[in-house]
C-alpha cells in the first residue's frame, strides 16, 4: 500500500507541475502558448458549440449559440486547472497525511479554497497545504485578471469592425469599400484607413496569437465579424493596387502586408497550415468570373480603373493568394458570417448576402420618390437575411 501511495504522490507532483505551467504559459506568458492542453480544451468546446450549432436552422440561432462558445471555454478551462490541482495535492497528501484518499482529497479541498476545516496536522502535511493554498488563491486571482486584458483587447477588435459598416455594408466585402468610397468622393480618405487596419492587424496578430481563445469570441451583431472584415479590407487595397496602380495609397500595400502576416500569426495559434511562400502565379479559389463583375461594377461607381481586366486580374491573384487560403480556413473553422469573398462554411446553407448600398440623396438631385413614413419595427436578425437574400436576386 505505501508503495502505491508514493506512485501517487509522484503522479501527484507532475499534475500539480503541468497545471501551474499550463497556467502561466495561458495567463502570464507574453506569447504564443503552443498547442498545449488548454488549447486542445478550448477547440473542443467549440466543436461542441459547433456540433450543435449546425442542427439549427436559423443562422440567428446558430450565431447565438456560437457566441456562448468562447466564455463557456473560459470556465471550463478555470474548472480544468482547478480540478487538476486538487487531485494532485490530494495524491502528494495521501502519504504524507497518512489517510485515506478519499480524506486526502477531503484536506486538499479545503485546503486550495482556503476553508481550513480538514487538515490532517502533520508537519509534513502542512507544508503542502500552505502550498495547495497558494496555488488556489493564484489560479483564481490570474483568472479574474485575465478577463479584463481579454475583454481589452476584443473591444479594439470590435471597433474598427464596427465602423465598417458605413464603409463596407454589411456583411463587409472589399469591392464595396471602394465603391462606397467612389460614390460619396472619399477617397482621399483610404490612405488613412489603410493606416489605421495596419494598426489594427498588428494588435490583433499580438493579442489572439498570444491568447487564441479571442479568436472565437463573436461580434455583437451577428452579420460582423473580425475575419470577414479583414477579408474584405485586404481585398479592397488588393484592388485599388491592382486596378489603379499609378493612384493607391502606399498605405494600401502596407496594410496588405501586416494584414496577411496577422492572420498567419493567428493561424499558427490555432494550428492551421498554410504556404508561407505562395508563388504569385499559383491559382486562388476566387473565380476570374466574380473579380471581373466586381471590376465593372467599380467603373460604373466611377472608381478609376487603369488597367484591363487580365492584367489586373493577374496582379490582384499575386496579392489574394497570401491571404486567401488562411483567410478562408479562419472564417470556415470560426463559422463567421456568409460575406462575398470569404469561402464556403460547411454547414451554413445559405449564399453569400450583398451588402446594400445606400441611396446617394443630396440636395438639388433627384433621386426616388420618397415613401410615406411609417412606424419602424426591428427586424430579427433571420429576416435582415431574407431582405439582403431578396435584393440580392434582384440586382
Amino acid at each position: 500500500m505505501m508503495i502505491l501511495q508514493w506512485v501517487f504522490f509522484v503522479a501527484g507532483v507532475a499534475l500539480v507541475a503541468g497545471t501551474v505551467a499550463s497556467v502561466v504559459h495561458t495567463l502570464v506568458l507574453a506569447r504564443n502558448p503552443g498547442r498545449g492542453v488548454s488549447a486542445r480544451l478550448i477547440e473542443a468546446v467549440w466543436a461542441l458549440h459547433l456540433a450543435g450549432a449546425r442542427r439549427l436552422v436559423r443562422y440567428q440561432d446558430k450565431d447565438r449559440l456560437l457566441a456562448l462558445a468562447a466564455p463557456a471555454a473560459l470556465l471550463t478551462q478555470l474548472a480544468m486547472w482547478v480540478a487538476a490541482a486538487l487531485a494532485g495535492y490530494a495524491f502528494v497528501l495521501w502519504p504524507l497525511g497518512g489517510t485515506s484518499l478519499g480524506r486526502a482529497f477531503e484536506e486538499s479541498g479545503s485546503s486550495m479554497f482556503t476553508l481550513g476545516f480538514a487538515l490532517s496536522g502533520r508537519p509534513a502535511s502542512v507544508v503542502a497545504d500552505f502550498v495547495a493554498a497558494t496555488t488556489g488563491i493564484a489560479i483564481t486571482a490570474l483568472q479574474i485578471s485575465y478577463l479584463p486584458t481579454l475583454y481589452a483587447a476584443f473591444s479594439r477588435r470590435e471597433a474598427l469592425v464596427t465602423m465598417l459598416e458605413s464603409r463596407a455594408g454589411t456583411p463587409t466585402w472589399g469591392s464595396e469599400i471602394l465603391a462606397r468610397h467612389t460614390t460619396v468622393g472619399l477617397l482621399d480618405q483610404l490612405p488613412s484607413f489603410y493606416e489605421d487596419w495596419e494598426r489594427w492587424a498588428a494588435d490583433v496578430a499580438e493579442s489572439h496569437s498570444t491568447y487564441p481563445v479571442l479568436a472565437y469570441f463573436r461580434s455583437p451583431r451577428p452579420l460582423d465579424s473580425w475575419v470577414t472584415g479583414m477579408l474584405a479590407v485586404l481585398d479592397s487595397a488588393a484592388l485599388y493596387l491592382a486596378l489603379s496602380p499609378s493612384r493607391a495609397p502606399s498605405q494600401a500595400r502596407l496594410c496588405l502586408r501586416m494584414g496577411f502576416t496577422c492572420l498567419r500569426d493567428i493561424a499558427d495559434a490555432l494550428g492551421i497550415g498554410y504556404d508561407p511562400d505562395p508563388s504569385p502565379e499559383a491559382p486562388i479559389a476566387l473565380p476570374y468570373a466574380e473579380f471581373a463583375r466586381a471590376q465593372r461594377s467599380l467603373q460604373r461607381s466611377g472608381f478609376p480603373v487603369e488597367r484591363p481586366p487580365e492584367e489586373a486580374w493577374r496582379q490582384f491573384r499575386g496579392w489574394r493568394v497570401n491571404y486567401e487560403s488562411t483567410g478562408y480556413e479562419l472564417a470556415s473553422r470560426l463559422f463567421a458570417p456568409p460575406a462575398l469573398w470569404t469561402g464556403h462554411r460547411p454547414g451554413l446553407d445559405i449564399s453569400p448576402i450583398v451588402p446594400l448600398r445606400p441611396i446617394d440623396r443630396r440636395p438639388g438631385v433627384a433621386g426616388p420618390p420618397p415613401q410615406p413614413r411609417r412606424r419602424v419595427v426591428p427586424l430579427t436578425g433571420t429576416q435582415r437575411l431574407q431582405v439582403r437574400q431578396r435584393a440580392e436576386r434582384h440586382r
